[in-house]
C-alpha cells in the first residue's frame, strides 16, 4: 500500500524520518505476514490467534429448530487480536490522512495550528461516526432500548455475541494505535501529556467494562459519549472552513451537559441500584462475577470523577471562548491607528511644516509675501 508523503529528499534507511514517512507501508507488510500465515499449516495456529476472535463457545438453544448459537468470552489471547487490529487501525489512519485530509489541507491553506487541529478532528470524527453507527446497531439488535433492565439483568454477562466482542476489540485496538501515532504524526512535546491523558481515560474505562463484564453498560455509555464528541469535531471542521459557523458548538454544549447527566443516571441505576439488588454478590473471578460493594463503589467513583473532570475542562473551554468573543477584534484595533496620522496632518496644515517635512500652503504664502 503506497502511502508516502512527497519529499524531494530520500531520508536514510531506518532513520526516524524514513520510518515516519513510510510507516504505513511497514505496518502493511507486517499485517500481511499474519494473513499469509493463515495459508500454511505450520503457522496457521499462531496466525489465527491474531486475526480471528478467540474463546468461541457454542451454546445449544431450546426450541423447535434447536440450532446452537455461538458466543464469546474474554481471555489473555485477546491481546494478540488487539495487536493485529491495532496494525489495521494504523493503516486506516494513514489512508484517511493521505487521501482525504491532506487533499483538503492543500486547498484550504491552513496555518500550522489549524492544520494539526483539522487533522485531529478529521480522524476522530470518522472514528466516532463509525463507532456510533456500529454501536447503535448492536444496541437495537440486543433490544437494550426496549428493555433497559438488560443493562444489569443476568449479570455477570460472561458471554456476548460476535458483534459485541468485535466492537470491544476494535475499540481497544484504535485507542492503543493512538500511542504510536503520537510518534508518526510528530506531535508537539507540549501536546503529548494532554493526548496521553485523553487516550488513557478511554483505555481505562473500556478495559474496565470489558474485564468486569459490564459490557452492556459500557456499550451504551460509549455510544452516548461518541455521539457528543462526533458533534464537537464535525462542528470544528465546519468552523475551520468558515469561522462564522458556530451554531454547532452551541448545540454541542447543550448535548454535552445532557450527556454527562445521562451518563451519571445510567451508571447509578445500573451499578448503584440494579447490581446492588442482585442475589449473587460474591466475588467469583473464575465465573466472572465482580458484584461486590468495593468494586461497585470503585466503578461509580471512577465514572463520577471522570465526568467531573470533563465538566471542568468544558467550563474552562467555554470561558476561554467567551473571553475571545468579548475581546476587541484585530480589525477594530487597526481602525484606531490611522486617527493619529490624521491629527499629524492637521497639525502640519495649520502649522509651518507638514509631517513629511515639506512646507505647508500657509507657510509658502508667508514666504511669498
Amino acid at each position: 500500500m503506497g502511502i508516502r508523503k512527497k519529499s524531494s529528499k530520500t531520508p536514510p534507511v531506518l532513520s526516524h524520518e524514513f520510518i515516519i514517512q513510510n510507516h504505513a507501508d511497514i505496518v502493511s507488510c507486517l499485517a500481511m505476514l499474519f494473513l499469509l500465515g493463515l495459508m500454511f499449516e505450520i503457522t496457521a495456529k499462531v496466525a489465527v490467534m491474531f486475526v480471528t476472535l478467540q474463546y468461541n463457545v457454542t451454546i445449544p438453544v431450546e426450541g423447535v429448530l434447536g440450532e446452537p448459537v455461538s458466543f464469546y468470552h474474554y481471555g489473555i489471547k485477546d491481546m494478540s487480536t488487539v495487536f493485529f487490529y491495532m496494525l489495521v487501525a494504523i493503516i486506516l489512519h494513514a489512508v484517511i490522512q493521505e487521501y482525504v485530509l491532506d487533499k483538503i489541507n492543500r486547498r484550504m491553506h491552513f496555518s500550522k495550528t489549524k492544520h494539526s487541529k483539522f487533522n485531529e478532528s478529521g480522524q476522530l470524527s470518522a472514528f466516532y461516526f463509525f463507532s456510533c453507527v456500529w454501536g447503535t446497531s448492536i444496541i437495537v439488535s440486543e433490544n437494550y432500548f426496549a428493555d433497559p433492565t438488560s443493562l444489569w439483568k443476568g449479570y455477570p454477562h460472561i458471554y456476548f455475541p460476535f458483534q459485541m466482542k468485535f466492537f470491544y476489540i476494535s475499540q481497544l485496538a484504535y485507542w492503543f494505535h493512538a500511542f504510536p501515532e503520537l510518534y508518526f504524526q510528530k506531535t508537539k512535546k507540549e501536546d503529548i501529556p494532554r493526548q496521553l491523558v485523553y487516550i488513557g481515560l478511554y483505555l481505562f474505562h473500556i478495559i474496565g467494562a470489558y474485564v468486569l463484564n459490564l459490557t452492556h453498560l459500557g456499550l451504551v455509555l460509549l455510544v452516548l459519549h461518541y455521539f457528543v464528541e462526533f458533534l464537537f469535531h464535525i462542528s470544528r471542521l465546519f468552523y475551520f472552513s468558515n469561522e462564522k459557523y458556530q451554531k454547532g458548538f452551541t448545540l454541542w454544549a447543550i448535548l454535552f451537559v445532557l450527556g454527562r447527566l445521562l451518563t451519571l443516571i445510567l451508571s447509578v441505576l445500573t451499578v448503584g441500584f440494579g447490581l446492588a439488588r442482585a442475589e449473587n454478590q460474591v466475588l467469583d473471578i473464575s465465573n466472572g462475577n465482580f458484584n461486590i460493594l468495593a468494586i461497585r463503589i470503585s466503578v461509580l467513583a471512577s465514572i463520577c470523577i471522570t465526568q467531573a473532570f470533563m465538566m471542568w475542562k468544558f467550563i474552562n473551554f467555554q470561558l476561554r471562548r467567551w473571553r475571545e468573543h468579548l475581546s476587541p477584534q484585530p480589525s477594530q484595533r487597526k481602525r484606531t491607528v490611522p486617527s493619529k496620522g490624521k491629527k499629524g496632518k492637521e497639525n502640519g496644515v495649520n502649522g509651518t511644516v507638514t509631517s513629511n517635512g515639506a512646507d505647508s500652503p500657509r507657510s509658502r504664502k508667508e514666504k511669498h509675501s
